[in-house]
């Protein structure tokens, strides 16, 4: 056994597919997973890959499946709390996206994407007080995502109010 009480071969099937899916070729991640055998057997980190295979593809509904199994395995997870929340807001559940995200912010109170991704999701959602809040506090935690917000069309629904302007105004 190797590391994490993963069998050899499968964690060299997931360094291949990790490395498939950093040169961009979801496709033939997805061909070396299925090697691995069914979703069942498969454990919380082949899972992840095989959900984010499926994300990159913009496969989000098909993506939902694994990275649900990969979160009830590890429910302490950032990452896949992120890849869910992702997946909800692009498949219109928002609600769930905003949950999702919130177990993030609860996990990694400290990491500036999770406060920055749920400010996004609530801006959507039409809560302006706690998407402020979340976007202050993501600028508090890493003041370069001030640069993001410009760009970001989350944001849209808060772009002319006064307190979204006060607060992405100040010059960091």
């Amino acid at each position: 056994m190797a590391e994490g009480n993963r069998p050899v071969r499968t964690r060299r099937y997931e360094i291949q597919v990790e490395g498939y899916l950093e040169l961009g070729m979801a496709e033939q991640a997805l061909r070396t997973l299925a090697r691995l055998g069914q979703e069942a057997s498969l454990g919380p980190h082949a899972l992840y890959l095989q959900g984010e295979a499926l994300r990159t593809l913009e496969r989000y509904d098909e993506a939902l499946a694994p990275l649900g199994q990969a979160a009830a395995l590890s429910p302490k997870s950032v990452h896949l709390w992120l890849a869910i929340g992702w997946c909800r807001k692009r498949t219109g559940q928002i609600d769930l996206a905003i949950e999702a995200l919130e177990r993030a912010v609860q996990i990694g109170p400290d990491d500036a994407l999770n406060h920055y991704n749920l400010a996004c999701y609530l801006s959507l959602n039409g809560q302006k007080e706690r998407a402020l809040a979340h976007l202050a506090q993501a600028l508090k935690i890493d003041p370069s995502y001030r640069h993001l917000v410009d760009d970001e069309p989350d944001f849209d629904p808060l772009r002319s109010d006064p307190d979204f302007r006060a607060l992405t105004s100040i010059i960091v």
